[in-house]
Order: C-alpha cells, then sequence, then structure tokens
C-alpha cells in the first residue's frame, strides 16, 4: 500500500473512525483502525469497531500508487498524523507488520496488526435504508439520551428505545430514576413502523456526527443492527434485546399543581445551588406565595438560597431532587419557559416545554 493524503483532512477523519476503537485489554486488533485502498480510483476508507459500535468513513486521497489494507493502533496513528510537518502525508507499507508514515521533514514506521484478524463489520441491506430529517433527530437525541443509564448490568437501560413511524419519531430513555421521552413529528419517516433498543452512545456519536447541518440521516434497522449513514460516514451498532419498561404507564395522568417558570433563569439558580449539593444531598424546592426557593445544604461545606417569583398561591410545598438529574431536566426542555407539574413530595414530578412531545419525569428524594 501506498497512498498520499491532505494531512488534515486525514487527521480529521481517523479522529471520527478513532472513536469506535475498542479500549478494552485483550481486544488488540480491534483497538487499531483499518485503513483500506480498494483500488486507485476508490476512495479510502478508515473502520474501527469494538464490536458493539463500528464506524466506517470514507476519506479523500490524493494519490493512490498502491492499492492496500493495513491496521494500526489508533491512538498512535492519529496522534503521528496531527504532530507532522508539512501538508500532505504518504502511508506506506514497510515490510511485514509495518507501516510508514512520513510528511515533510518527519519519517515514523508503526507496527501494524494482521489485517485479517480485524473484526467483521456489519453488512447493511441496501434495500432498507430510509431518510430522517438530520435537525429532528438530532434535538430527539440530545433531550432524551441523557437520561439512559450508564450501569452495564441493565444493559436494556443503557440503550434508547427508538420507535419509527411514518409520520413520527419517538424515543424514551430512562435510568429508573428519571424517564425523558420526545415525541417528534416529521414529513417524511420509516415506510414501516420499527421498533428497536439502540445504545445511548451510538445516537450520541449519531448526533456528534450530524452537528447542527441540514439534509438527512440515512437509516437502517436489521435484526441484530441499526445503521446511520451521515456525510460519508457510517454507523453501524448491535441492537440491544430485552424488554423495554413500558414508558407510558409511567407517565401522571393528573398532577396538583403546574408552574411556569423562566427556563434560562431557573437553570443558573440550580446550577449555582447545585455547587452545595454534595455527598448525595438534594436541591430543595421550596414553593410559597408568590416564590420559589431553590436550596441546598452539605454539613461541613456550607449551604446555598436563591428565590424566584413564580405564581403561586396555595400552602407551602416542598420537594428535593438530585441535582444534577434536575439539571439536565431542565435544560433538555426547549423554549424560554420550563413548566413543572407536581402531584406530591413523594411522587414523580413532570418537568416539559409548552408544547406536548417532550417529557422528563423525575423522582423525588425523600427529604429528612
Amino acid at each position: 500500500m501506498r497512498i498520499t493524503c491532505r494531512k488534515d483532512h486525514l487527521a480529521e477523519r481517523l479522529a471520527i473512525a478513532g472513536r469506535a476503537a475498542s479500549t478494552r485489554a485483550g481486544m488488540q486488533v480491534a483497538s487499531g483502525i483499518r485503513i483500506g485502498a480498494p483500488a486507485a480510483d476508490a476512495p479510502l476508507e478508515l473502520a474501527a469497531t469494538d464490536l458493539e459500535l463500528s464506524l466506517r468513513v470514507a476519506a479523500d486521497a490524493e494519490r493512490v500508487d498502491e492499492p492496500g489494507t493495513v491496521v494500526v493502533p489508533a491512538r498512535l496513528v492519529q496522534e503521528i498524523v496531527r504532530a507532522l510537518p508539512g501538508d500532505t502525508v504518504t502511508l506506506a507499507d514497510d515490510g511485514p507488520a509495518r507501516l510508514r508514515v512520513s510528511s515533510g521533514s518527519g519519517d515514523y514506521a508503526l507496527h501494524a496488526f494482521a489485517a485479517d484478524d480485524f473484526p467483521r463489520l456489519p453488512e447493511l441491506d441496501p434495500e432498507r435504508v430510509f431518510g430522517l430529517d438530520r435537525r429532528a433527530v438530532v434535538a430527539t437525541v440530545e433531550q432524551v439520551a441523557r437520561a439512559a443509564s450508564r450501569d452495564e448490568s441493565r444493559p436494556v437501560l443503557t440503550g434508547v428505545l427508538v420507535h419509527f413511524e411514518a409520520h413520527a419519531l419517538t424515543m424514551a430513555a430512562t435510568d429508573s430514576y428519571r424517564l425523558a421521552v420526545r415525541e417528534q413529528p416529521l414529513e417524511r419517516g420509516s415506510p414501516e413502523p420499527l421498533e428497536a433498543i439502540v445504545p445511548a452512545r451510538a445516537l450520541a456519536e449519531v448526533a456528534r456526527l450530524s452537528g447542527s447541518g441540514d439534509g438527512t440521516i440515512d437509516v437502517t434497522v436489521q435484526d441484530n443492527v441499526v445503521g446511520f449513514a451521515i456525510d460519508g460516514v457510517s454507523l453501524t451498532a448491535r441492537r440491544i434485546d430485552g424488554q423495554f419498561p413500558n414508558f407510558r404507564s409511567l407517565l401522571p395522568d393528573s398532577h396538583t399543581h403546574e408552574l411556569a417558570m423562566p427556563r434560562q433563569e431557573l437553570l443558573e439558580i440550580v446550577r449555582r445551588v447545585s455547587i452545595f449539593a454534595r455527598q448525595n444531598a438534594p436541591v430543595r424546592l421550596r414553593f410559597a406565595q408568590g416564590e420559589l426557593t431553590v436550596s441546598a445544604q452539605t454539613p461541613d461545606v456550607g449551604q446555598a438560597e436563591e428565590r424566584l417569583p413564580v405564581q403561586y398561591g396555595e400552602e407551602p410545598f416542598e420537594i428535593g431532587f438530585n441535582p444534577d438529574y434536575l439539571r439536565d431536566g431542565i435544560e433538555a426542555v426547549e423554549g424560554d419557559e420550563v413548566v413543572l407539574r407536581l402531584i406530591s413530595p413523594l411522587r414523580p414530578a413532570v418537568l416539559k416545554g409548552p408544547g406536548d412531545d417532550f417529557w422528563y419525569l423525575l423522582m423525588p428524594i425523600r427529604l429528612t
């Protein structure tokens, strides 16, 4: 193999592919990036996988003198390409299991893995591809995925339930302490109803790759994997098996208090007060005549308290929340106002925006 690429372009594409490289001990070849130039007139492909998430990234080569494939350590090749002098980089075979990387006055040799040992990547059926509006997907992921669990002992909760329909996209995630649900109307969606539990990490990568651009994301849902294609990058993720909780039954059908508050002002207050909510201390919200008091106290640290005018005229009501979960919920709401629905200090609260397409249910903490 001998190829020449623009250095900045290659560094950018390697950084994208490298996000899927494995960091687990004992999976050496999966910790690499496969660099392949199948033919002189074909685009360069970079690929990486940790067996759960896979990325294929198309890259432009200025010249392909000799086609070929090599697998090199992901982190090392990224660091070298970024640091090299010059504007172009040449990658060339340097004997068995070695890759020479050169640019300007720099000349480096890397030990490579056997390309035949690189894990086989999932193949997607082109007949099952459908397109979704990119902005709608990104907005939905950013609101919902934050509520997924990070506890690997409960795999189902580390995923996001995604339901595709002809004119709607629904996502739901929960870690059993909070629940985020978004029902996003679409002009065009899946030709048939489809449902899958997708790793939250994979959806976060989809949102990262999509950025704030317009256009569509190509989606494929198959028996074992789900795939997304954006701007020359193909991401596949293994579907999570299991039964996702019936989230609709968890949403309260009534409430005793509903308050609309300025979202940004409330968010800033919660952020500041949360500095004093340590050692599992809650943030307390106390509603009284025309006023909300947000407070937190940790022994040997101190206490914080701020007030916000609200339209509340009933008996005083106090409820406590995990500060991180409360902050996430306020951040996830779109618009200038956040609506808080309350039942009792021991029943779940719901945060939502002015519309009816997003809910963030939050379990309270019992106050002493």
